[in-house]
Formats: C-alpha cells, structure tokens, sequence
C-alpha cells in the first residue's frame, strides 16, 4: 500500500470512527449502517491548495440520512477526530456549506522518498487487478492496405492502456485482429485479380472493379506476383487466381504491418485471424446459439438478429441472402471465443468513434448468449488531424495519398508520436501539431518532460564529478524539505500509484501524461527557486534524494509509455 493510500485510509478510518460515535451518542439523530457510511466516504485533493491536502463532502452526503444541516454534522465529526488528530494530520477545517479540509504535516510526503528507493521500477504499481487475464484489442487495420492516422492514435492509446493496466496489476494480453474474411477481402482479390491481367495483357484486357482498391499497393503487388509466378495464373480459374494472389499478398501486407507497428514500439502478444473463426465452426455455433436463445429471425432470405428484442433499436442481418454470414456475425463469434472459448476475464476494444452503435448490439449480442455484457468495455475514440502552421495537413506529400502511419513517422519522433497521442482523452478530438511535434522548446510537451529527466540526469552527473553521491533514504535528513516547492514535488511523485488507479479505473492513458508533464512542472518550480548544491551538506543531500526519485518516476512513467528518458538533450 502506497503512502498516499496509508494516509487516506487513516483519514477517512477517522472520519468513519467520528460519525459513527456522533450517532450513538445521540449528538446527531438518525441511523447508518458501516457499510452505507463507508460508500459514502470520499476524499479528494482539493485545487486550491489554501483548502488543504484533502477534503471531504460526507456531511453533505449524510445530510438527508442524519436530517441535519451538513455544517453541525460537519463540527460534530472535527471536533471528535480533534481530540485524536494524530501524527500526520496538522489541522482540519470545516469550510463553506460543510466541507471537511484535511491540512497534513508534512512529514508524511517525505516518506515517498522511501517508497521509490525500496520499491525502484516498480514504484507506483498497484493490485486492483489482483491477476485478472484482460486482453486489449487495438488498431487492428484492414490488412488490404496500410494504416492511417486512425491506426496511430489507437496504437498509441491501446498500447498505453495495456501498460497502465498491467502496472495496475492485470495479466494483459495485446491482439491483433486480422480481418482476413469477408467482402473487403473479396474486394482485396478482385482488385489484385484486375492489377494482375492489366499488367499481363493491358489495361484494356479487363475492367477495373469499381469499388476496388485502388492504392499503388495493389499494383506492387501484382507485378511482384508476376515475378514470382509469370503467366501461369492467366490459364486458371478465376477464384484459384483470385484466391493466389490472396494468399501472396495479405501475408506480404501483415508481415509490413508487424513491421511498421514493431517501428512504433507495439509487440502484439497475439495475431488472431478472422478466417479461423469460420474455418473451426465458430461463426455458425454463435449463429446457433442465438437462435436456440431466440434472438434470430428470418426476413427476405437472410437471416436477422432481433436487436429489438434487446431494447436496441435496429437490427442487424447475421447471414445474407446469399448464405454468407456478416461481419457482425463473425465479430460475436470473436467476442464469445474471447470471454467463453480462451477465458478472459474481461475483453477491451479500442475502436474508432463511428463503431458507436456496434457498441449496444456486440454487448446485447453476449448477453443474448449468456455473457455478461460487462465483461466487455469499449474505448470509443475521435478522428485525430494533423495540423501545421496553423493548416490542416490532409495529404502525404510522398505519394499524394492519405497519410499513413509510416509517413507520420517519417516526420515526427516515435517519443513525439506516442506522447502527443496520449495527450488527451480517447474520446476528444486531437489536433496533431507536426510543427510542435518537431519542436525542440518547452512549448514542446514530450520535449518538456524529456528535458526535466536530463536536467536531473545533468545535476547529479556534475554533482558525482565533485565526488558527491545520492545517499539511501536512511542516511538522509528527509525533515529539512520544507520548502513550499520541495512540498509541492514530494506531493506529486507521492501521486503516481493514485494516478495510475485513476488511469486504469477509467481506460483513460491520458491521464498518465498529463501526470509527468504536471511532474515535469513541479521540478522545473523546484529547481528555479532551490539549489540543490547548496553549503549546508544535510541539506544538499536531502534535495539529491528528491530530485533522484524525480528523476525515476519520470523514467518509469515514459517507460511505461515507451518513450525515451534521455540523460542529455
């Protein structure tokens, strides 16, 4: 348990304690069970830190239960944990309608300073997960071309949320979903199919699909097929030809986005096919299984799932006319061989903002065939822009095409990259600033708390060079930190396992950033206004102790991210 844990625990074993004893005393009227007062109890570190370290609204929460004014419930809680404060509390307030502010000595942050030392990388981790197995499903692009600024963004924050979850104490699998079935495969072959007899025989020799795929890809494809192969496939049927050229070029177009997304620092734990699903029966045993439940129906000779019935309002076909089953059909199948087939305790899918309706129809759907629907979440995420010089950027300047991944990086830093998609939350739009992203200032976000980590790296280096080393934390005289911007430090690195409990709770990696840039501020406050190699040695080497545990929660949440802790900028 983490020192800020330890704390809060105290304080709101205090405030529970206190409440509890105002009631049988008769001093407040009412009744309340330990479990109601316990579900109420919140703490929150207030703005404005002239309001404390902590405050709590339980005497407005209490008010309704207790039929009392929330200010006397309030006093009546003070004034009992007055009388046994404690060693860490300093003082409490009851402020505005019935606020209760918590002011902590500030011995209690100096003991961060322990936790980092004895704990090192593993600083920070919790065990909310307590080794549940949780896969993450994330960017999972049409495997019939390369991946866009969509894919990015999802790279980033699903990968991202994989770390957080796995410091949050989950066992996390990473997958990779190839949607190698279905129509845009056979859009896939029969664009391939033209490419190839164009090349052979002219482009007049067959008419290019109209809703083909028509990226200079396919057409690379087709001339390295011929390569391989010649003119052999010209005598064939067209689905054996079709089928071929399949073959030779998704394999060529997975293997280049294992490639491009290795370059991006994402390891997939697992690269699931979509055409296993119907090869092994999956896709018709879901179908099945449903309509024994009695969520299916026939119309106009396809066969329907009855969304209706799940108080959704449209449905969705299953199997077409044809015979063919749908691409939902094949993603419930998915979805059940996740929870059902290999045990996850809880699947989470990073998806794009226009998947939102199959959100409601995919939990509808587990629940149709007896899956809790909770043990899915999805991750919604909104359209991203490049942006640059104040324009949008909508164009590879390389091939004059949407630009894709590997082009972005061919701009920007994978650091920048990773760091600038994470910046905020998956469900707001993000301007990407290519400009800002190449920026060597601290306008420059990931530069900026880059910089703090070298800074610190730069101090110790020159420190060291006059023979002077970090001590441990035993050998330290962690009391003499009293200034108003070694508090304001110490209080942040104190944070981390709250934030990445936050982070976690919420699938939101943002808010990891967000946390060592505002790290990031708080050194750079410290080391503005406190010298470190100052004439008093306790001193000095109480403020080495701190700028070194600085300097790795910094390193461990950009580990975490997988971005570079540079020792020189």
């Amino acid at each position: 348990m983490s020192i800020s844990d330890k704390i809060k625990n105290e304080i709101t074993g205090k405030i529970s304690s206190a409440l509890t004893a105002a009631i049988s005393d008769g001093s407040l009227s009412g009744e309340l069970t330990a479990e109601e007062i316990n579900a109420a109890l919140r703490l929150e570190v207030p703005k404005d830190k002239s309001h404390g370290d902590f405050a709590c609204n339980i005497a407005m929460a209490m008010a309704k239960n207790l039929h009392c004014a929330p200010r006397k419930i309030a006093d009546e809680i003070v004034s009992r944990i007055n009388s046994d404060i404690g060693s860490n509390i300093q003082k409490i307030e009851v402020a505005g309608a019935g606020f209760i502010n918590f002011y902590l000595n500030p011995g209690w942050l100096h003991e961060a300073l322990r936790e980092i030392e004895e704990q090192g990388d593993d600083y920070g981790k919790i065990d909310i997960g307590k080794g549940k197995k949780v896969m993450v499903e994330f960017v999972s692009a049409n495997p019939t071309g390369p991946m866009h600024m969509g894919n990015a963004r999802g790279g980033a924050l699903g990968d991202c949320l994989a770390s957080v979850l796995e410091y949050a104490g989950y066992d996390v699998t990473r997958e990779f979903y190839v949607n190698d079935a279905g129509n845009q495969i056979d859009k896939f072959g029969r664009s391939l199919n033209a490419r190839y007899i164009q090349q052979l025989k002219g482009e007049d020799a067959i008419e290019f699909p109209e809703d083909g795929y028509q990226g200079q890809d396919i057409t690379e494809h087709a001339k390295a097929f011929i390569k391989l192969h010649g003119d052999k496939y010209l005598d064939r049927s067209e689905d054996e030809r079709m089928q071929a050229l399949i073959d030779y070029a998704l394999e060529k177009n997975v293997a280049a986005l294992k490639t491009d997304l290795e370059k991006y620092r994402i390891v997939y734990d697992v690269w699931f096919r979509e055409s296993s699903l119907h090869e092994s029966g999956a896709v018709q045993k879901a179908i099945d299984k449903l309509t024994e439940n009695g969520y299916t129906y026939e119309q106009d000779g396809a066969l329907w799932l009855d969304c209706e019935k799940m108080g959704l309002e449209k449905n969705e076909v299953l199997v077409r006319q044809n015979g063919i089953p749908t691409y939902f059909a094949a993603d419930i199948a998915y979805h059940i061989n996740k929870l059902e087939t290999r045990g996850y305790d809880r699947a989470i899918n990073v998806w794009g903002a226009d998947h939102h309706g199959h959100v409601a129809r995919m939990k509808g759907a587990l629940g149709a065939v007896g899956i809790d629907p909770n043990r899915l979440d999805v991750v919604l995420m909104q359209l991203v822009r490049l942006t640059q010089d104040g324009e949008v950027v909508r164009m590879s300047k390389r091939t004059g095409k949407a630009i894709s991944l590997t082009d972005l990086l061919d701009e920007v830093s994978i650091d920048a990259a990773r760091f600038f998609f994470n910046m905020r939350g998956a469900g707001s739009h993000l301007d990407f600033d290519l400009g800002l992203a190449k920026e060597q200032s601290n306008d420059n976000p990931v530069f900026y708390v880059q910089y703090a980590h070298a800074r610190i790296c730069g101090i110790l280096r020159l420190l060291r060079e006059d023979g002077l080393e970090v001590k441990p934390f035993s050998e330290i005289d962690a009391s003499l930190l009293v200034h108003e911007n070694e508090l304001s430090l110490l209080k942040k690195l104190s944070d981390m396992p709250e934030e990445i409990r936050a982070s976690a709770e919420t699938l939101e990696p943002a808010k990891m950033t967000r946390y060592v840039t505002e790290l990031a501020t708080e050194f750079h406050g410290f080391y503005n206004n406190c010298r470190v190699n100052v004439d008093d040695p306790k001193l000095r080497d109480a403020r080495m102790k701190l700028i070194d545990c600085s300097r790795r929660v910094i390193a461990g949440v950009l580990k975490m991210l997988k971005i570079e802790a540079p020792e020189h900028m």
